[in-house]
């Protein structure tokens, strides 16, 4: 990244910094639940957050145009509003369909890992946040961003913790945890970009009471490097969520991984067999999903 593309962002250094998502009231069109939408984008991530006030966070956009047209069944007609966008890390499977995002959609606000890539795929996505003049930061651990207050919705910062700038991408990815209602019975989901299984260590010991969630997103599309063992126990998900693409070259998900969920009983679904996917919560009831055709 080049000295005028740091230059966008501030670094909290902070141990807890609150990010308070405050916009202006729009219509009630909104159905009283939490959704997250797994979008089908093939081999990469999108993950739509909507909360139950309409306030929305996007992760990742996968590689090129195909987040729009999947946008496109999940948003009204209309709603050209995302509040947040979160890039977990800049590789082109993540961040590629971003600029077609900023170029269609109204974002407030930018937010990212500082893992550094000298790919025209990056530099394209900082051209279009400096001509929209959309403020982005560098994440970190103990963020959190108030979506609504009613149920509680809140996207807790896990990881980094520390500087990435020097990293390889995948290590250097943000990892999230989706809280909604109240703290002792609410529902969960934990979002991992490609995190690989150091990371995933790490998180286990620092991180042990936080990490337990309802729904987890396997890291790096289901691969062998990622969902380790004991970072599947620490977590202990009633369901896993794999984004990657049909017949992907790589071989995602990996066998060995869906072994580790069969072994401890995991469900998961995949977009691979359901394409793009709706899950629900009111914040005290598990989360139900459906494919969204």
């Amino acid at each position: 990244m080049t000295s005028h593309h740091r230059t966008l962002f501030i670094l909290f250094g902070i141990s807890a910094v609150f990010i308070a998502a405050i916009l202006l009231l729009r219509p009630a069109k909104y159905d009283g639940k939490t959704h997250i939408f797994m979008l089908n984008i093939g081999q990469g991530d999108s993950f739509l957050i909507e909360a139950a006030n309409g306030k929305k966070i996007m992760i990742d956009g996968g590689r090129d145009t195909t987040v729009l047209s999947e946008l496109s069944k999940v948003l009204p007609v209309g709603d050209q509003n995302i509040d947040i966008m979160i890039a977990t890390h800049p590789d082109a499977d993540h961040i590629g369909g971003l600029q077609y995002v900023l170029d269609r959609y109204q974002v407030g606000l930018f937010l990212t890992s500082d893992a550094q890539t000298d790919t025209k795929t990056f530099t394209d996505l900082y051209k279009v946040l400096l001509k929209e003049h959309i403020p982005c930061y560098y994440v970190r651990h103990g963020m959190v961003i108030t979506l609504d207050t009613a149920p509680l919705t809140t996207l807790s910062i896990l990881f980094p913790d520390r500087d990435t700038s020097t990293w390889q991408t995948n290590p250097a990815s943000v990892v999230a945890r989706l809280h909604v209602g109240s703290s002792d019975s609410g529902r969960s989901a934990l979002f991992t970009g490609d995190s690989t299984s150091p990371v995933e260590h790490f998180l286990v010991q620092a991180e042990s009471q936080s990490l337990t969630s309802d729904v987890l997103k396997l890291g790096h599309h289901g691969s062998k490097f990622s969902s380790s063992t004991e970072y599947l126990k620490a977590v202990s998900p009633a369901l896993g969520l794999i984004s990657a693409g049909i017949d992907n070259k790589y071989g995602h998900p990996n066998q060995e991984t869906l072994g580790r969920l069969q072994d401890l009983a995991i469900p998961w679904i995949s977009t691979q067999q359901k394409g793009t996917v709706d899950l629900t919560t009111d914040g005290t009831t598990q989360w139900t999903w459906r494919s969204v055709q």
